[in-house]
């Protein structure tokens, strides 16, 4: 499936997007404070596309006018989130790459997830959770909505022997028509 917004296009991702995502998820400042290990190269970009971006309802968030992937979105539903979810709802993460914080693309990718999930899927409830000290992340979940629900402490990460301390959040389909 592909999904358009203004400036955006959401679109699975190809093993030829490998040298994109390498350029922005080498970046120390993206991965880690997302529960992600930097990528070491373009090789480990493409594994990571083959492994992890290729999941269902996970986007490429590509900007319009250069037609470059430039950060990820996605869905897990169900079992596929790791915080105990029904089939009925989903958990949405995402991260952009740090040329692109502050121009608000990445709340414009929730609000088009938020659509998807809730109308195309019939989701009833959306999560989205973010680790302490991630501000921009909680920023982008208050601007579309979602509301606190609670925190979990000693949360394990990707990066190895790394816990962190998660804060979710949560908006509902009925909060989202209100909202939106």
């Amino acid at each position: 499936m592909i999904l358009e917004t203004e400036r955006l296009i959401l679109r699975p991702w190809e093993e030829s997007d490998a040298e994109d995502l390498f350029q922005y998820a080498n970046n120390p400042e993206v991965g880690p404070i997302a529960g992600w290990p930097v990528h070491t190269s373009i090789e480990n970009s493409k594994g990571i596309i083959k492994s992890v971006l290729s999941s269902p309802e996970t986007y490429a968030v590509v900007l319009n006018e250069t037609m470059q992937p430039v950060g990820s979105i996605g869905l897990m539903i169900g079992s596929a989130s790791n915080i105990g979810i029904p089939d009925t709802e989903g958990e949405i993460g995402y991260w952009i790459g740090v040329p692109y914080w502050g121009h608000g693309l990445i709340p414009e990718a929730v609000r088009k997830i938020l659509r998807h999930g809730f109308d195309d899927l019939k989701l009833n409830k959306i999560w989205a959770g973010y680790f302490d000290g991630n501000t921009k992340s909680k920023r982008v979940q208050e601007k579309c909505g979602f509301r606190y629900h609670h925190t979990k402490e000693n949360v394990p990460c990707a990066l190895e022997g790394v816990f962190h301390t998660e804060h979710i959040t949560c908006l509902s389909k009925a909060e989202w028509i209100l909202f939106k």
